[in-house]
């Protein structure tokens, strides 16, 4: 029993910081009011980076022995546990599927910076991309997601006119 609730203790003590892992990742991110659209793409490829490693380290075989005794110890603190293995998994799926789909995004992001202000090529393509994207992503198609794209699209493609017109 001493050697359990050393172990329980241990477990705690991870299960305590991935929450803090987990609370991190969902607040408000504070941006620059000028931040573009690949700041998304990277935003997610940061947060999928986090979440694979987290996941790799609960998937080591140190981790998966202690869990081990504690199910043969019938230890409680394994409900908690569970849950948050779950919440992580959940996290760096959201996290995975969303780099895929922003990634379908990201050839429009070069012509957005580099374009003169008549961009209206490239809107019809972006827009039918976003579009996809909000009708298929079982992640990314929530309104603040969405509004956080458009309006880092939009930042862009002001950027650009301040840009031209400094220019020209």
């Amino acid at each position: 029993t001493e050697v359990t609730e050393k172990l329980e203790e241990v477990v705690m003590i991870w299960t305590k910081q991935i929450r803090q892992v987990l609370v991190e990742s969902e607040q408000i991110r504070r941006e620059a009011d000028d931040v573009g659209p690949s700041a998304e793409l990277e935003h997610w490829k940061s947060r999928m980076s986090s979440f694979n490693s987290l996941l790799d380290e609960i998937k080591s075989s140190r981790v998966k022995k202690i869990i081990s005794v504690l199910q043969a110890a019938r230890s409680k603190t394994l409900k908690q546990w569970k849950e948050l293995d779950g919440s992580i998994t959940i996290a760096a799926n959201e996290a995975k599927d969303n780099v895929r789909y922003l990634y379908t995004l990201d050839k429009f992001f070069g012509p957005l910076v580099n374009a003169s202000p008549v961009m209206m090529e490239h809107i019809s393509s972006l827009m039918n991309t976003i579009r996809m994207i909000y009708c298929t992503s079982p992640y990314y198609n929530t309104s603040e997601h969405m509004t956080s794209l458009f309006l880092k699209i939009t930042n862009q493609m002001i950027n650009t006119c301040k840009t031209y017109l400094c220019e020209g």
